[in-house]
């Protein structure tokens, strides 16, 4: 699917799309408790999709209540042996430790750009943790086979925190208790969210500044009400569009949430963007933007918006982080570097300083790809909305990862 987009002015007001890291979350921490959760403000993105899916193949009632409420009766009782977890990282790295909760092998395989992501750090510390593994070397599919037992395990989080939100989730229900020692983690408020998320649903884990978790085992979810926030990764974007083309007001997201991407209200901030928020809501207006310097390293999802950001300032940014890129839906460093000169923005990438220079300028007309990531194509959307001619962006079906009607709302705020 194409898009073609011209120069634009926005100006409106839209509703976030709900979270789809909080949604995953909930979603499978309903699989693991006792009882009907209640999960309200989910909407269906495809990894959400992915997620829902799972559940119902590892043994949960899944019941549509409305367009975004959905009520899930937990419990472990798998109906299949292979789970498809569609293109989801997270989906992967945590439904794998929670599939090794049964004493039966479970395959978790899926298909598109996950299919070329590295697995391998999972390995070592499931069969620390008394799980047979059976792996395709670095890749998936993986057959793993419990009951996980717990223990004592060591976790490298530097590729991704990913999998240490699955052992989080699923080790409390080890018979055993268990120590995680957690070396080189990177994205920090993910794992908050994890934490928040599963004490709501009564599970409880203690640790020594991210670096040594302490879980009791034997643990149980108990059902809840759940409610799922707006996104501030759906929504960065956006309120990018507002800070370069005009002026959006976005409801539905918490500026006090403990998401990573909330970190792109301090972006704009460093970048000259005039920003009010409320309780509920965020309005970002076109200022004078100057180039600025920005760390990405614990919110590499937030690249591709402040990329464009950046491309759209008068001046050099250099955003550091890279290499939590190169296993992303794409490899996103070299994926920006590439499309954004397309339309004629200049970038390098420093790797010895881990860091990304941006040389902000007027986008030119032209053709670019997603490359079937959802971020990219969200970004360079960004960046047509002052280019000196139409930008055809290819693959823009992209988006239904994370935010089906992102072509629409763009549309409702185009002047």
């Amino acid at each position: 699917m194409e898009v073609k987009l011209s120069k634009s002015t926005i100006q409106g007001v839209i509703t976030a799309p709900s979270s789809k890291s909080y949604a995953q979350r909930a979603i499978a921490a309903a699989l693991l408790a006792d009882g009907v959760t209640t999960l309200s403000e989910v909407e269906l993105c495809s990894d959400t999709k992915a997620a829902l899916g799972v559940i119902q193949l590892l043994g949960a009632r899944v019941q549509k209540v409305d367009a975004t409420t959905y009520r899930i009766t937990g419990g472990l009782k798998p109906i299949s042996d292979i789970l498809n977890i569609g293109e989801s990282g997270l989906a992967t790295r945590m439904f794998t430790p929670i599939a090794a909760l049964h004493k039966s092998p479970l395959t978790i395989t899926g298909k598109g750009s996950i299919l070329t992501r590295p697995m391998n750090m999972m390995y070592k510390t499931l069969r620390s943790l008394g799980v047979d593994l059976k792996s395709n070397e670095n890749f998936l599919p993986i057959t793993v086979c419990g009951a996980m037992k717990g223990g004592s395990a060591e976790v490298n989080g530097e590729v991704s925190s990913q999998f240490l939100t699955g052992l989080l989730m699923a080790v409390p229900m080890a018979k055993n208790d268990s120590t995680l020692k957690v070396a080189k983690l990177n994205s920090v408020p993910y794992i908050d969210m994890t934490l928040d998320v599963i004490s709501k649903f009564g599970v409880v884990v203690k640790h020594d500044d991210y670096k040594e978790f302490h879980i009791k085992g034997s643990q149980k979810y108990k059902a809840i009400d759940y409610s799922v926030e707006g996104d501030w990764s759906g929504a960065s974007c956006a309120l990018i569009a507002g800070a370069v083309a005009g002026e959006i007001t976005i409801e539905n997201l918490n500026p006090l949430s403990i998401q990573a991407d909330v970190a792109i209200i301090d972006a704009l901030s460093k970048a000259g963007a005039q920003i009010t928020t409320t309780n509920n809501s965020i309005t970002v207006k076109k200022g004078e933007l100057n180039g600025f310097e920005f760390d990405a390293t614990h919110c590499p999802d937030l690249f591709p918006a402040l990329a464009a950001l950046a491309a759209l300032c008068e001046g050099i940014s250099k955003i550091k982080g890279t290499k939590r890129l190169v296993h992303k839906e794409s490899n996103r460093a070299l994926t920006i570097a590439q499309e954004f000169r397309k339309l004629g923005i200049r970038i390098d990438i420093v790797s010895e300083d881990d860091t990304m220079i941006i040389e902000g300028g007027e986008p030119k007309g032209g053709s670019a790809s997603s490359r079937n990531d959802h971020r990219i194509a969200m970004a360079l959307s960004v960046l047509s909305l002052c280019a000196d001619g139409e930008v055809v962006i290819a693959g823009a079906e992209a988006i239904n990862k994370s935010y089906p009607n992102y072509w629409k709302d763009l549309e409702k705020l185009k002047k």
